[in-house]
Parts: C-alpha cells; sequence; structure tokens
C-alpha cells in the first residue's frame, strides 16, 4: 500500500508540463547540448589529467593520502570545484604550486558551461521578445 502512495508523487512531474519556467530551462538546456556535452567531457578529461599529475608528484611524498590515481580524484574535485575540503591537500613545494594552479584553472573551467548556459538564456529571451 505504501509503494502505491509513492506512485501518487509521480503526479508532481506531471506539473512541470505546465511550468513556464521548468520548460524554459529545458529548452535552453537542450538547445546547447552538444556543446555543454563536450564541456563537460572537456572537464573530466582535465580532471584525469590534473589527478595523474598530482598522483606523479606527491605519491613519494604521501603514499598513504594520494596511493592511485582514482584516490587522488577526490582531492582534483575539491580542488576544481574549488570547495578544498582540506582533508587531501599536497605537502610538496611542486606539489603545492600545482595545486594553486589547478584551484585557479577550475574557476575558469566551470565558467565555461555556466557562461553558454547563460548566453542561451539570452538568445531565448530574445527570441520570445519577438
Amino acid at each position: 500500500l505504501r509503494t502505491l502512495r509513492l506512485l501518487r508523487l509521480a503526479r508532481i512531474f506531471k506539473l512541470t508540463r505546465y511550468n513556464k519556467a521548468i520548460n524554459t530551462v529545458k529548452v535552453v538546456i537542450s538547445s546547447k547540448k552538444e556543446i555543454l556535452t563536450v564541456s563537460f567531457v572537456l572537464i573530466i578529461m582535465i580532471l584525469y589529467m590534473v589527478s595523474a599529475l598530482m598522483f606523479y608528484v606527491e605519491n613519494s611524498a604521501q603514499p598513504e593520502v594520494f596511493s592511485s590515481i582514482p584516490k587522488t580524484m577526490w582531492w582534483g574535485v575539491a580542488t576544481l570545484t574549488t570547495v578544498g575540503y582540506g582533508d587531501i591537500y599536497p605537502i610538496t613545494p611542486l606539489g603545492r604550486v600545482l595545486g594553486g594552479i589547478i584551484a585557479v584553472l577550475g574557476i575558469g573551467i566551470f565558467a565555461i558551461p555556466t557562461g553558454i548556459i547563460a548566453s542561451a538564456f539570452t538568445e531565448f529571451i530574445e527570441k520570445e521578445k519577438e
């Protein structure tokens, strides 16, 4: 009986077709789907490259923290998104310089999809006015 009640929640998703704002977001995202996909693939590639680079720089100094490239990717995600949790951090001078460069790079990387979406919204609003 509880499972059937959960199915009633699915009715909420029907409301999206009546909400103009949600439809606008759908149109904007779908109009720039290809370029957004390319930018997210680029972000994943950069994440892998900076994680591999940091692994090779820091593994000898901190083998328990930077023990593999996939484990180092946690540091890469925290640094590229400029969250910087502080649970994993470089201690070598080269690692710290590289970490600073990667943090600044992360600001630019996430600005790309933001700019794409913002320009798509501007285009959509201009078309709506006409």
